[in-house]
């Protein structure tokens, strides 16, 4: 961000309002966070609402301590935040106000970034990210990341109503005269003042900002006995209170003349406020739901319609059975906001439709109200498609634990006979417990309606691994299902009358009870017992004795020791037939290193394979050893292996001993900048960057798959190894794609995902997007595309491994998501067609000659703002670029003339990046390297 001049002037640029209340302890960290900001010229108000404790007495410590500090005390505690906010606004002297709450805080630059911002583009108000810190586990999350995920300026809220989501009033620079001039102060005597105070300053700014950076940092105390306001969701009076704030804001836009502006804030309202609370259905009792409803149901009458049909369908239910008195049905249906994969107990089919709930709607508003036909059902895949599994009860049987399983399956996609495979896992370490069951046969209820599906599941706690040290916290059991390949795992619900269990274990004490939060799944809580357990609970010199223990531990078992104890067996012979493999980190049986791994099995090469994996084993073909990546036989067995074999890099601290050798295959063509042409390593300390070229130092051999790679990848990364000049191994099926073997493996993949007959399949897979993981790759509108192509294309989506994607509960007749597929090739064969953005597998999708689209709505910002790419798409492209779906629906419905229009640029692409690949390249690389390598070692 460029520096703004501006005339020098005397007094703060900013004044940070903090407020407090009965919080000596933590406001001085509160007010520390603004008097170190990066911005200097600035002042604290602190407004102490007349605590009854050390507040005002350490206020006034820190106005002492610095002279751009001043303390107040207002002379009634106002029992809120509005009061002692407007307090702070009439003494503000800067010509801009920020606000602070004594338990949370501001970091580094975030006042200097607001003001650079207000400054650079004249907005009335500068809104930014927030980070919610939570205390108890010391991890964070971000406040509606989806609006903050660019910087943009506005011309008033019409230009994007959306933002009404952004009701917080702390994480905004406001203009003090802008303020003044609408006379903008707090609502006092009600809670939730920021919801008002925010509508009405979005409302009133001519303009206002978003900066995409975090300027806030919203702490959520570990400690139940120090809540904040907002976090007294249990309270009747708190939803009062939140109604009664949404009719503020009517009243306030009907009378302004914005009431064009409803539907947006009664959209806030539903997708914020009121959802807050029907997450909460699942954990209280009757009576309060039924408060609850009579508080809300009125209000909800009140709301534009449009309002109500933008939200997903489950909420539009839940709003409907909290209307109708059924309460039950309500709490039940609660558990599946924003779950797809979680299904209703029961549906009912009725002349061509489909509802929510074991019996036909009774009457017109009943049928609107619960018809869920939008929802496919009965056209659901089995890894996409509703369960639900709850436990129907829970109790000791001896040391087991019996457990009676329910499954619902309205969607029917399990069949009679069961899945193929069905575990109950609990995982307190990287190898988790898991306990094979089967169902009983399906059977009808006594009123006539399909009864789930039953299994009694022995569960021994004594299995459970627990680690050399034991452990301490809680876990959540889930349910696995296997079925034709694929696998799907669900949470374990739990009724709200569970009687919760208390278990003795050797060393431990585990309870057996429900998560009270999320979607109230089965939760076991282990605590320890024994000398540990009473050094976590006794006297600060036992706690100490303890964590001494702790870091002893870590010392003889962590990273350093491996580290330690893996350049000792160094000193050991090299075992000259082991070979370690390693695809994507660990992740799976993959990439070039499986089509290499094959092809030493069908040469019969007398070498011993070893694999090693991260999370789940079970993409890796039966018979094949595995060994934990990271673990002590990971380090044993890297430090003696005579060959690496990877497609990624081993890891940094386990240098390659001279006598073995390192072929790394690397993932693909380069269209984005690697290595030293990527910004922030070329930019980065000497560290960093000498431990990248020590990283590729350690390549003995390299796969090159085209010259250009040679220009790209080999130059920016300054390798200077051996390169192995025959193209990838894993390109090796694509060039083969007509074959026989790899047709059939076409064939399997599209029954695994339950391609109907006869339609066509596009593969959709974008790249990744540098610093984000909430699915921001996924550009194209996939309800859009699902409406103009979706009798005749089924589309897979496969996200990068990195990304969050879930299917719309609404698509899942017509999308499948592809990420259980952990070798694309499966999915580049059963496809008819590919379309990504600047993903490399574009390189690799040629191969087929199958048509290639590209979805490069966001081309420009991609090359400018992110790592810069190799080549301009609009030159080298060998299909169409495409911003809209009107365009990708249009090409998709006459490929045939996309093929003939893009046949030369499609010739000219394969020969320049694939002029090696002959379907060989598996073979060539076995024979150069294996067959041709010294068996001495690995010097250059």
């Amino acid at each position: 961000m460029s520096t703004v001049r501006r005339p020098a002037r005397q007094g703060p640029d900013v004044s940070v309002v903090v407020i407090a209340y009965n919080d000596a302890e933590r406001l001085p960290r509160a007010v520390r966070s603004v008097l170190g900001q990066s911005l200097r010229a600035l002042e604290v108000i602190i407004v102490d609402d007349c605590s009854a404790d050390g507040t005002f007495a350490a206020a006034c410590e820190l106005a002492e301590a610095d002279p751009r500090v001043r303390a107040l005390r207002l002379p009634a505690n106002s029992g809120g935040c509005g009061a002692p906010r407007n307090a702070g606004i009439e003494a503000a002297r800067a010509p801009h106000v920020m606000f602070l709450d004594s338990d949370d805080e501001l970091p580094y630059h975030a006042c200097k970034s607001l003001l650079l911002t207000a400054e650079e583009t004249g907005a009335d108000l500068v809104t930014g990210e927030v980070t919610r810190f939570f205390e108890e586990t010391g991890s964070t999350g971000l406040w509606y990341p989806e609006l903050f995920d660019d910087a943009h300026v506005f011309d008033g809220i019409r230009a994007a109503p959306r933002y009404f989501l952004d009701a917080l009033s702390t994480n905004k620079l406001y203009r003090a005269d802008f303020l003044a001039r609408h006379g903008l102060r707090f609502p006092e005597g009600v809670h939730y003042e920021d919801s008002l105070f925010s509508a009405q300053a979005l409302t009133h700014a001519r303009r206002f900002a978003v900066v995409p950076w975090p300027v806030y940092t919203w702490w959520l105390a570990a400690d139940p006995a120090t809540p904040s306001i907002t976090a007294g969701r249990h309270r009747i009076e708190s939803v009062r209170d939140r109604v009664a704030v949404a009719g503020l804001v009517d009243a306030f836009l009907r009378e302004t003349g914005n009431a064009d502006l409803k539907a947006a804030a009664d959209e806030k309202f539903l997708r914020h406020d009121l959802r807050l609370y029907l997450g909460d259905l699942p954990f209280r009792d009757h009576r309060w739901t039924a408060e609850f409803a009579a508080v809300v149901t009125p209000h909800l009458r009140t709301l534009a319609p449009e309002a109500h049909a933008a939200l997903p369908r489950e909420q539009q239910i839940c709003h409907y059975l909290l209307g109708a008195g059924r309460f039950a049905e309500a709490a039940e249906c609660a558990r599946t906001l924003d779950r797809p994969h979680l299904a209703p107990r029961h549906v009912v089919r009725a002349a061509g439709r489909m509802y929510w709930g074991p019996l036909p709607p009774a009457g017109p508003e009943a049928a609107a109200g619960l018809d869920i036909t939008g929802w496919h059902l009965d056209a659901q895949p089995f890894t996409g498609g509703p369960l639900r599994h709850e436990v129907a009860h829970i109790g000791p049987a001896g040391p087991l634990l019996r457990v009676l399983l329910h499954t619902h399956d309205p969607a029917r996609l399990l069949p009679d006979a069961g899945p193929d495979t069905a575990e109950l896992r609990v995982a307190t370490t990287a190898e988790p417990l898991a306990v094979p069951f089967r169902y009983d046969p399906p059977r009808t209820g006594a009123d006539g309606l399909p009864a789930p599906r039953t299994a009694t599941i022995e569960l021994d706690p004594r299995r459970i691994p627990l680690g050399v040290k034991g452990f301490r916290g809680r876990r959540h059991p889930v349910v696995v299902l296997g079925r034709m390949g694929l696998t799907r795992t669900d949470p374990l619900l739990v009724p709200g009358d569970l009687t919760s269990l208390t278990l003795h274990l050797a060393r431990h004490r585990l309870r057996v009870g429900r998560e009270e939060r999320d979607a109230g799944r089965l939760e076991l809580t282990w605590e320890r017992t024994g000398f540990l357990g009473h050094a976590e609970a006794a006297a600060p010199r036992l706690r100490t004795v303890h964590r001494g223990l702790h870091r002893l531990t870590r010392r003889v078992t962590g990273p350093r020791a491996k580290v330690l104890t893996y350049h000792e067996l160094q000193r050991l012979p090299i075992d000259d037939e082991l070979v370690v493999f390693e695809a994507m980190e660990g992740r799976g049986y993959t990439d070039s290193p499986r089509y290499l791994h094959e092809e030493l099995l069908r040469r019969g090469l007398p070498l011993r394979a070893v694999w090693s994996y991260t999370g789940s084993r079970s993409s890796y073909p039966e018979g094949i050893p595995l060994i934990r990546r990271g673990s002590w036989e990971y380090v044993r067995t890297v430090a003696r292996a005579r060959y690496w074999v990877d497609s990624h890099g081993f890891p940094v601290p386990y240098g390659k001993r001279p006598g073995t050798r390192y072929l790394q295959t690397w993932h693909g063509q380069a269209f984005k900048h690697m290595g030293f042409d990527v910004p922030g390593l070329r930019l980065a300390g000497a560290e960093r960057r000498r431990l990248h070229r020590e990283t590729v130092a350690r390549w003995d051999a390299l796969i090159a798959p085209s010259e250009e790679f040679e220009k790209t990848f080999v130059r920016a990364n300054g390798y200077t190894g051996e390169l192995l000049r025959t193209g990838l191994p894993r390109n090796d099926p694509l060039v083969r794609g007509h074959e026989p073997e790899q047709r059939e493996r076409a064939a399997v993949t599209r029954e695994r995902l339950q391609i109907p007959p006869g339609r066509k399949v596009l593969l959709y897979a974008p790249t990744f997007r540098d610093g984000t993981r909430g699915g921001e790759s996924i550009r194209v509108d996939l309800d859009g595309l699902v409406r103009r192509t979706g009798e005749e294309w089924m589309i897979i989506v496969r996200p990068h491994y990195y990304e969050r994607f879930t299917v719309p509960r609404e698509l899942g007749h017509a999308v499948r998501d592809g990420r259980e597929f952990l070798d694309v090739n499966d999915l580049l064969l059963a496809s008819d067609a590919l379309l990504t953005d600047y993903s490399s597998v574009m390189f690799d999708y040629a191969n087929l000659g199958r048509p290639l689209l590209f979805y490069a709505d966001d081309y420009d910002r991609y090359r400018s703002l992110t790592r810069g790419t190799y080549y301009d798409l609009t030159e080298i492209a060998p299909g169409p670029l495409l911003g809209t779906v009107d365009e990708l629906a249009a090409a998709l419905t006459d490929l045939d003339a996309v093929r003939e229009e893009w046949a030369g640029a499609y010739e000219r692409f394969r020969t320049r990046f694939n002029p090696y690949a002959d379907g060989r390249a598996a073979e060539g690389v076995v024979k150069l390297f294996f067959e041709g390598g010294r068996a001495g070692g690995g010097g250059r």
